[in-house]
């Protein structure tokens, strides 16, 4: 399957922030950007070979209690994105950094979870937006 699920503006337009979300299973492609693995655990039975991941960014994973609530459940997902975005908050440097690696080109957002609409990298593409100015879909 060839979605690039939560894909931003398309072609990086004007300098502007590009983040796009993909899951890590998903084979890597020549118009990734910079890949970033969001995910505070490793993804299940891949190698490092496999993930092609630029860095591995724990720091903006949510955090390990955050993430067992959530579960994945859907009817959590407003709740989970509010509290999410509390904990991205106290995490300046590293949101200041994707933020920066977005302005110099395409940022793939990595992350293991099934559910390719209601997950961290997903969340994290939306705060990022909002601080850059940028528009996603």
């Amino acid at each position: 399957m060839k979605d690039k699920a939560g894909s931003g503006g398309m072609g990086g337009m004007g300098g502007m922030a590009e983040f796009r979300c993909k899951r890590v299973y998903e084979p890597a492609g020549p118009d990734d950007g910079l890949r970033v693995l969001v995910d505070r655990v490793w993804p299940r039975g891949m190698t490092k070979a496999q993930v092609k991941a630029d860095l591995w960014l724990k720091a903006v994973a949510p955090g390990a209690a955050l993430r067992t609530w959530f579960g994945h459940d859907r009817t959590r997902w407003e709740e989970f994105r509010r509290r999410y975005f509390a904990e991205l908050d106290a995490e300046p440097p590293s949101v200041a950094m994707l933020l920066s690696e977005a302005a110099k080109g395409r940022v793939t957002l990595l992350f293991s979870a099934r559910d390719a609409e209601c997950n961290q990298a997903v969340a994290l593409k939306d705060y990022l937006l909002a601080r850059s100015g940028g528009e996603g879909g």
